[in-house]
């Protein structure tokens, strides 16, 4: 017989395990804090604008696929995905790009832009990342880690794939060149990971990419969140919005129902939380019932980086200004401002940025004529002690006049839409602990066993999916925790 079955939480990571829970025959509700789907990945819509707060780089997107077969669907008749060419635009400081695509003889032409010695060990590169991604993609993404013995059955073959190298020095063991350096081992970045701390585990990202290729949701992200929705809704499952939860009710150790901020009293036999799990542990669940993950273990665990994040949208079209869909730009400094947002936690004067122009391909987001843009800045979290209520105008400004300067001409005078969120943001309305933008650094100490399991230890019947849980942040991520819990509850 089916079960009662509560998930907190709308994002993608909750839609995940909902859906794959109501298509096993258990009757699913979801409580979601804010107006509308989501989570992170909610929607703004200012002045005829559609902005994704994210994610935007979607990549694996046989996890979606999957969701819908699952219920005799097809995928394709709640929401269109493009493939993106190049995945993305790489700047350097001086103003150089480099493309990157899933073509090698393209990426070897863009690799020989800056240094052909470098080409040969660009194959060797790629040929190394399909062993990681085999064993550390297929092979274990979607299994659960909830004995040390799991650890140490794949300890052998993590120490042969040389993960405690980090990202950064496994990727110059083949490549020489400092901007090519870069431009390969950037991707721990967008799961919330420093490339000269992650380990290199994460290269797999870069055969991901190639595998599947970067893809984008035609009318954005968005429209893959309320496919996601309505495929729920279908299944019989029920989504309260606005129903933000105070507590995970608990008694003889096992999770009873929530309590909602209004006190309401919800009864059932399962809970899925899709909340960050450093919230959820030390604000949902009483210290008394927790003997494993206390105060003091989740305190300390290291959490990733925050994001400053503008969305804008300008009256005219930028299209021909040399950018493209996704693209990145670095400062001068990479190892060093990596350290101030990592480990100094201090907000630097520089900045390396992530600049996403959908609009690029898909002009329905935004009004005629018109250009959609978001601009994204890694920043520390909320132990930094910085005042983002005095600082995020300042900060805004030194951005934007930057773009303007160097990519953007006249933007200002152009933008007729705008709105941009820091760390209290993520703290405050997206209840994430130290305003972390993807829960736990992706250190090899925080991973696997090492990471809040998906079936908690203290409690029963209570299960996690999402970033702060195995395998960790990203769409593909979180999606794939979902698969682990639908595992662990059947």
């Amino acid at each position: 017989m089916g079960k009662k079955v509560i998930v907190i939480g709308s994002g993608f990571g909750g839609f995940g395990a909902a859906i794959r829970l109501a298509a096993r025959g258990h009757e699913v509700e979801i409580f979601e804090k804010l107006d509308k789907p989501g989570g992170r990945a909610y929607v703004w819509e200012l002045n005829g604008f559609k902005f994704d707060g994210g994610p935007t780089v979607i990549t694996a997107p046989f996890l979606l696929e999957e969701l819908f077969e699952l219920t005799g669907r097809k995928m394709e008749d709640y929401f269109a995905l493009k493939p993106l060419n190049p995945f993305y635009r790489i700047f350097n400081y001086d103003g150089r790009y480099f493309d990157y695509n899933n073509d090698i003889d393209f990426t070897l032409n863009q690799i020989g832009k800056f240094n052909p010695n470098d080409k040969h060990g660009y194959l060797n590169f790629i040929n190394s990342t399909k062993a990681i991604f085999q064993k550390g993609f297929v092979e274990l993404a979607d299994k659960p880690f909830l004995s040390f013995l799991d650890m140490l059955k794949i300890a052998p073959i993590l120490i042969k794939l040389k993960s405690y190298k980090n990202v950064y020095s496994y990727v110059s063991s083949f490549i020489k060149d400092d901007f090519l350096r870069r431009c390969f081992s950037f991707h721990p970045l967008l799961v919330g990971g420093n490339p000269f701390n992650t380990t290199s585990i994460y290269t797999l990202i870069h055969h991901l990419e190639r595998e599947w290729g970067v893809h984008y949701a035609i009318g954005g992200t968005g429209s893959i969140v309320n496919g996601l929705a309505k495929l729920f809704q279908e299944l019989g499952g029920k989504i309260h919005y606005n129903s933000e939860v105070e507590e995970i009710t608990v008694k003889n150790g096992k999770a009873i129902g929530i309590r909602l901020k209004n006190c309401l009293f919800i009864e059932a036999d399962l809970i899925v939380s899709n909340a960050d799990i450093g919230f959820t542990y030390l604000q949902m669940i009483e210290k008394r019932l927790r003997k494993k993950n206390t105060d003091r273990k989740i305190e300390n665990m290291k959490y990733s980086m925050s994001l400053f994040v503008i969305y804008f949208g300008t009256k005219k079209r930028y299209n021909s200004n040399n950018l493209v869909h996704h693209n990145i730009i670095f400062g001068k400094r990479y190892k060093e401002l990596l350290e101030d947002i990592f480990k100094n936690k201090v907000l630097a004067d520089d900045f390396s940025l992530y600049l996403h122009m959908p609009t690029a391909t898909d002009s329905t987001i935004a009004p005629e004529g018109c250009e959609a843009f978001y601009v994204l800045s890694p920043v520390p979290h909320l132990k930094s002690g910085t005042n983002w209520k005095t600082e995020a105008k300042p900060y805004r400004d030194k951005i934007m006049n930057f773009l303007e300067e160097n990519y953007l001409p006249n933007l200002q005078e152009n933008i007729i839409a705008e709105h941009y969120i820091d760390p209290l943001h993520f703290q405050n309305n997206l209840n994430s602990y130290l305003g972390s933008a993807f829960s736990f650094e992706p250190l090899f100490s925080q991973s696997a066993w090492f990471r809040p399991h998906n079936k908690s230890e203290d409690i029963e019947n209570l299960y996690f999916v999402g970033a702060g849980t195995h395998p960790g942040a990203g769409l593909p991520g979180v999606l794939s925790s979902a698969k682990i819990t639908d595992k662990l509850i059947n």
